[in-house]
């Protein structure tokens, strides 16, 4: 489950995190067209089950109205010094975490239960490799430092996404929507 933002928000997105890809970190870069804020991780689930999740996506959603939703800041899990993942922040707001609730509600009961961790919304960039070495990092913090970046979208739907790699790279694909009132 993700907010899928609008074209111009993700382009603008790439280009404020360019100074970062510069770098030529050991770092797999998220395209700017598969930037989007997950809600929900539901893993693998087959095409028989796709109704199933539609119907629980629609009473995530029921009543649900827009949003706007602001991503800004940079950082990195679980810390700058030996990142795993890249990120863009995305502003808590309550209305976006009742959205985010709303989900693990409509779809514990499917068999996906509510994630054990606190919600951090955020917008991945990109995955450390495996092997990076921790020195290939030193200029990190910095350099995210130094990323000045703020965008406010307003938020009409949420999406059910299917993730496949294709040569390499992850590709996202919307397999249904629920738009929000």
């Amino acid at each position: 489950m993700a907010v899928n933002f609008p074209a111009t928000l993700r382009e603008r997105l790439w280009e404020a995190t360019i100074p970062l890809r510069a770098m030529e970190l050991p770092v797999r870069w998220v395209a700017a067209s598969g930037m989007h804020l997950t809600l929900k991780f539901l893993g693998e689930t087959g095409e028989a089950r796709l109704d199933e999740l539609g119907g629980a996506l629609d009473q995530a959603v029921a009543g649900v109205r827009t949003m706007p939703v602001t991503v800004e800041g940079f950082g990195a899990f679980p810390d700058v010094t030996r990142p795993s993942v890249i990120w863009a922040g995305v502003v808590t707001d309550p209305a976006l975490e009742l959205l985010q609730h709303g989900v693990e509600r409509a779809f514990g009961p499917l068999g996906f239960p509510p994630e054990g961790r606190p919600f951090r919304p955020h917008v991945t960039l990109g995955r450390t490799r495996r092997d990076a070495p921790r020195e290939a990092f030193r200029d990190f913090e910095p350099a995210l430092e130094r990323l000045v970046w703020s965008e406010t979208a307003e938020v009409t739907s949420i999406e059910l996404m299917r993730s496949t790699t294709a040569k390499g790279r992850v590709v996202y694909e919307e397999v249904r929507h629920g738009r929000l009132s």
